[in-house]
């Protein structure tokens, strides 16, 4: 696994959230991080999508205890600044990956960050960014 820093997309905290298959990789990935110290970062953007997502999926109960993890787990989450809107558009002109994933790639580059995820849209930009698949 590479140093830190590591950014999460939202993929794989809703695997590690609703404990679906593969989790576990997730939990491993946050005790060597929390060992080492290392910063985790969340996009806002990416933040929206876990709260939406479980909303729509479990209520609001699951989603203010997944905020409440995320919190407990001293995610620092990223603001969205214009720069970062204007990069992760560029992104979504040049790859065909989510608008969402693209601030995701657009925050790892800017923090040299590696990507913690298992979505496979993220394979079309390995090139560009360190990525831990989950």
């Amino acid at each position: 696994m590479p140093k830190g820093p590591f950014i999460f997309d939202s993929h794989a905290l809703l695997m590690f959230f609703q404990k679906e298959k593969g989790y576990e990789k997730v939990i491993h990935i946050l005790e060597d991080i929390k060992k080492t110290g290392s910063t985790k970062y969340i996009n806002a953007i990416n933040l929206g999508e876990i709260i939406y997502s479980t909303k729509r999926e479990f209520g609001d109960q699951k989603k203010l205890e997944v905020l409440a993890n995320i919190k407990r787990l001293n995610f620092t989450i990223l603001p969205v600044p214009n720069s970062l809107i204007f990069q992760a558009a560029e992104y979504k002109a040049q790859y065909s990956i989510s608008y969402a994933d693209c601030f995701v790639l657009a925050s790892a580059l800017e923090h040299k960050a590696a990507i913690v995820t298992g979505d496979p849209e993220f394979k079309k930009v390995e090139h560009l960014v360190k990525i831990v698949w989950v």
